[in-house]
């Protein structure tokens, strides 16, 4: 009998192993859609039973092939259903499944098969593959390769490959009895997936998080804001990371809602306005770029939609900033909002897919919240999540009607929030994680008295609400003594429609600098609409116009700082970032180590 450690709204006791968590909803679901992909211009739909039927044939098949209980398996590829039909088959099969992300480098992709020491890989098409055949004398663990998409290879012959077609087929064939006593010998202490992180300081670690620790999330997100089997999301985040396996996997199989898988990752747009998912949820640099394309696309409107967008503008400010701060929106203030959404806002969600949005989530780093407050003023429902792969994603989050202006919200229920006496935050919860694979050290470092060491700083208010101030690591300390949290002012800097990314510097300094990267799409626009010359990026970065109009920028961002907290210079970095040149990870936060390193020429200068 699986150990019970929660129970649902009725009480009834839930799974806590994600096997026994996949059966019960398919139980229920049976027939109905559980996910929808896109393939030669049409969406298919994917019955719970087909999924499930498919992870289980996958979970036969390794069995059969070897893989023990405990045993890692490795999975690289888009976003699609094979990835989660295998990610759960690896789970049935009592194996841990272990993402990678598709834009490493073959060398990033040995470190994290061998650190694993995988014994199956997962790999989309022939361009992941060819990242193995860079490696594959050197991965001992490895005994099979496998392959979802043979388009490309129909030529090719290996003995270590082989086509999932033919894998799914053989497990289908196969006695299941093997694959249900793993089901249901799990227990919530076992390990279900290795996480491994995006690693902005050095190497990557490999986050233990058991089937406890997943279902206890996947039931607990949904405290704080509903979660139901009407809903429908867009699976479009790398799988590897928490935050997309949340949605597309753990919570799925709980909730038993619609998960709709993008084409490709370059039609999120297009994809969103087709689907118009009820729950959404992405980085901040995403968010950021949706709204500085509503900005920008305002230029173009004629002057009366320019004026009635100004106007509801004004107005959805002035009501997203009382009940953000829990006061009471006047009467007449509702009224003029709701014309002015009916009449502007209204169609803008349609055009952008937002107009079944009932929550979105913003996650995995920190965002401004002059961006919550722009959102909440069209009427799009944009709320903080915050947490960490080593809590399982989420530690707090707002409530749809309890969003706290310039906070990230409160614990989930069952999770203990803590400040330390240097202001580090510290969480406790079922969601916290084992340790770190193979990484004694780390772990005895991030866990301590059963507490989680966050390495962020933060304050929790009188309401329980908790404000996030930085980075520990991150905190600046200028000649003068003063502590400076660059997060604060970075994000002011993004909320810029021409600001893509910012790196404040000035730890030791005598004032603060900047490393500004351009939004590269709305700098064009700029510079076409105003008749500057240039032939490529580089080009804008030196233009002297585009200098004074990131200082304009700049400029309205001091004036909203304390002095010591102002932009004396800064430099736009000549270049666009990329997680190929080490810069950033592949959630694009940036790796300010290697920032500093690459441009120490234009910092120095600044100085």
């Amino acid at each position: 009998m699986t150990e019970i450690l929660a129970h649902d709204a009725n009480g009834n006791a839930l799974a806590t192993t994600t096997p026994a968590l996949f059966k019960e909803t398919v139980a229920k679901k049976g027939d109905t859609v559980a996910m929808r992909n896109k393939d030669f211009g049409l969406w298919h739909d994917i019955s719970w039973q087909e999924y499930y039927d498919t992870a289980r044939a996958i979970a036969c098949a390794l069995v059969d092939m070897g893989l023990e209980k405990g045993d890692r398996v490795a999975i690289i590829g888009d976003n699609c259903p094979e990835w989660v039909m295998i990610d759960m088959g690896i789970q049935c099969a009592g194996g841990v499944a272990v993402g990678i992300y598709t834009t490493n480098a073959w060398q990033e992709v040995e470190y994290v098969i061998n650190h694993a020491e995988a014994r199956f890989f997962f790999v989309e098409n022939e361009e992941q593959l060819d990242k193995w055949l860079s490696f594959r004398e050197n991965a001992p663990s490895l005994k099979k390769v496998i392959v979802w998409d043979t388009k490309g290879l129909r030529e090719f012959s290996d003995p270590m490959v082989m086509a999932y077609d033919r894998l799914v087929k053989a497990g289908r064939a196969m006695d299941t009895a093997v694959v249900d006593a793993r089901m249901a010998e799990l227990r919530p202490e076992d390990l279900c997936v290795l996480i491994y992180t995006s690693g902005t300081t050095g190497m990557p670690k490999g986050a233990m998080l058991t089937h406890g620790n997943v279902t206890w999330m996947a039931h607990a997100i949904e405290q704080q804001n509903r979660i139901d089997n009407k809903d429908e999301v867009l699976s479009f985040l790398p799988l590897c990371h928490i935050f997309e396996r949340l949605f597309s996997v753990f919570a799925h199989i709980r909730h038993g809602y619609v998960v709709n898988f993008v084409e490709k990752p370059d039609t999120v747009m297009e994809n969103m306005q087709e689907v118009s998912p009820t729950v959404g949820y992405a980085v901040p640099r995403i968010w950021e770029k949706y709204y500085s394309g509503i900005r920008i696309r305002m230029t173009d409107a004629t002057w009366v939609k320019k004026l009635a967008f100004k106007a509801a503008l004004a107005i959805g400010h002035k009501r997203a900033t009382l009940k953000m701060n829990f006061e009471k929106v006047p009467l007449y203030l509702e009224v003029l909002f709701n014309i002015g959404y009916f009449a502007v806002f209204r169609k803008l969600k349609k055009r952008l897919g937002f107009d079944r949005l009932r929550v979105a989530y913003s996650g995995a780093a920190p965002i401004s919240p002059e961006m919550l407050r722009a959102y909440q003023a069209i009427g799009v429902r944009l709320i903080e999540g915050y947490g960490q792969t080593e809590g399982t994603g989420v530690t707090c989050t707002s409530q749809l009607e309890r969003v706290k202006f310039g906070t990230v919200g409160r614990p989930l229920p069952g999770c203990q929030v803590r400040i330390a006496e240097d202001g580090e935050i510290l969480v406790k919860s079922p969601g916290v994680f084992v340790g770190y694979f193979k990484d004694e050290k780390a772990t005895q470092e991030a866990l301590q008295d059963g507490w989680l060491y966050s390495g962020d700083v933060g304050v929790l208010d009188s309401d329980g609400f908790l404000k996030i101030t930085d980075r520990k690591k991150d905190i600046i300390i200028t000649a003068g003594g003063k502590n400076i949290t660059p997060q604060y002012i970075e994000n002011k800097l993004k909320a810029s429609p021409y600001i893509n990314d910012a790196v404040v510097i000035g730890d030791r300094r005598k004032y603060l600098t900047s490393l500004i990267m351009l939004d590269e799409d709305n700098v064009m626009k700029f510079a076409q609409d105003n008749k500057i010359p240039f032939s490529t990026y580089g080009d804008l970065t030196q233009n002297s116009q585009i200098k004074q109009l990131i200082q304009h920028e700049v400029d309205e961002v001091n004036k909203t700082l304390a002095r010591v907290e102002n932009i004396r210079k800064f430099s736009i970095i000549p270049k666009k970032l990329y997680q190929e040149d080490g810069e950033v990870t592949p959630t694009m936060k940036v790796k300010r180590k290697k920032v500093y390193e690459a441009f120490s020429n234009l910092i120095e200068a600044m100085y």
